[in-house]
């Protein structure tokens, strides 16, 4: 099968690109494609503990099976913001 993958904000840099197509085996859950990553690119191993991942844009479960033309986006946490300015 083949999903869409996204990229969102620092993984954009990590990866180089903005989203890319996989083949995945079927029956692929959303933590096994998070394994893959954490086996593939070694820059973006510590951000599998804590990403959130949406499928279709709505948020997804580990144990979430992927299907055949699935949009998967992968979310970094955000942080960072404006200082306190008096």
């Amino acid at each position: 099968m083949r999903v869409q993958v996204l990229y969102f904000g620092v993984l954009k840099e990590i990866f180089g690109r903005e989203s890319e197509a996989l083949e995945l085996e079927d029956g692929v859950s959303v933590a096994d494609l998070l394994r893959i990553y954490r086996g593939r690119e070694l820059g973006a191993a510590g951000f599998c503990e804590s990403i959130a991942v949406a499928v279709n844009q709505e948020y997804a479960r580990g144990e979430d099976a992927l299907r055949d033309g699935d949009e998967v986006a992968l979310l970094p946490p955000v942080s960072g913001g404006a200082e306190d300015v008096r």
